[in-house]
């Protein structure tokens, strides 16, 4: 039997779809650079078109906004610097007073149920001292020495981190003209559905950047101000990283738990520390969760709470790590999606019958 032209049709965008997945897949290896340069591309886009719509231009454009972004990226970044400075002297102290004390309190508590522990105090000093306290010409030589065995490894990471840049400049620079050869491409008997579709998507997409920068800002605050009240030497650094690296759902914050952990255990070496901690991130997460997450981006991508603890939840059983970072934004496409079938469900034949 001869398929008729929308099984043709059909067939022919399914052999597509086949022959673009093993391109992205035998491709894989080398596309990182260019998915990352095209996400950072979609995310700073509207700041570009803002700026040369006032007539300045493109090139101008592109790279200031390109050089800010690079700029608060390294700022964030150096936000680790005082909390090493500032805990490498006090690992170096304080753990061989924390053994101790482990000596001398958990010790005699095990020995009670039969179990004999006893940690060698001068065998830590002395690896403390080996490790805690290299000078920087011992770092750089050690750090020469790892890059001579990963050799490969970090060539391609380095040869990534400059490339996306690169990437980045020339889809921005070249953005209007990429959109409209996309659209041009699109069958013009779909072509307003789709762009609408897309439009649509880009609305929804920019409300969910937009709450998602709100909430990682408050929480920014929230941790600061929290750790500063309990009396963290780090409180600022500490605080601004964690709210900072929620961008990266549980990963972020379990960082900026861990740096939070280790900045009062060697600041206070008592449970004081791990009590304030427990507080301030307990609050912070229970806030963030129920409230700030579900008001700010949910809301704004026309998602109820209940249904942003699921997506969460659901793209994260599916997907592991990768399905939580993408839970959110790939769900507010969907609710799109969504709105358009139930749209034409209730225009249709089928409900209206």
């Amino acid at each position: 039997m001869t398929p008729n032209l929308a099984q043709r049709r059909s067939l022919a965008w399914a052999a597509i779809a086949v022959a673009a997945a093993l391109l992205l897949w035998l491709l894989a290896p080398v596309l990182t650079p260019f998915v990352v340069g095209a996400v950072l591309a979609y995310a700073l886009h509207p700041a570009v078109e803002r700026l040369a719509a006032r007539r300045v231009p493109r090139v101008v454009t592109v790279l200031l906004v390109e050089g800010l972004f690079i700029v608060a990226l390294l700022a964030v970044l150096l936000l680790i610097v005082p909390i090493i400075s500032k805990e490498l002297p006090m690992l170096r102290e304080q753990i061989p007073v924390l053994a101790d004390k482990l000596n001398r309190s958990v010790a005699p508590w095990l020995a009670q149920f039969g179990i004999h522990v006893q940690l060698d105090i001068p065998g830590i000093k002395a690896f403390v001292l080996k490790y805690l306290d290299a000078n920087l010409e011992d770092g750089l030589a050690a750090a020469l020495s790892s890059a001579r065995i990963g050799g490969s490894i970090v060539l391609a990471l380095i040869g990534n981190l400059m490339l996306v840049p690169v990437v980045l400049f020339y889809l921005l620079d070249d953005w209007p003209n990429l959109v409209a050869r996309a659209q041009a491409l699109i069958p013009p008997r779909m072509r307003e559905g789709v762009i609408g579709f897309l439009d649509e998507c880009d609305a929804m997409l920019g409300q969910y950047l937009r709450g998602q920068l709100l909430v990682m800002l408050s929480m920014a605050a929230f941790y600061s101000i929290g750790l500063a009240l309990f009396g963290f030497d780090l409180a600022l650094p500490v605080g601004v990283f964690t709210g900072l690296a929620m961008i990266i759902p549980y990963l972020g914050f379990g960082l900026g738990l861990a740096l939070a952990l280790l900045a009062g255990v060697l600041q206070f070496a008592s449970w004081y520390g791990l009590v304030a901690v427990a507080v301030v991130y307990g609050i912070g997460q229970l806030v963030e969760s129920m409230w700030l997450t579900p008001r700010l981006v949910g809301e704004r991508i026309g998602m109820n709470p209940l249904m942003v603890i699921f997506a969460l939840l659901a793209f994260g059983h599916l997907f592991g790590f990768v399905g939580v970072l993408i839970a959110l934004p790939v769900s507010s496409l969907l609710v799109v999606a969504v709105r358009r079938v139930k749209a034409a469900y209730l225009a249709g034949p089928l409900y209206g019958g």
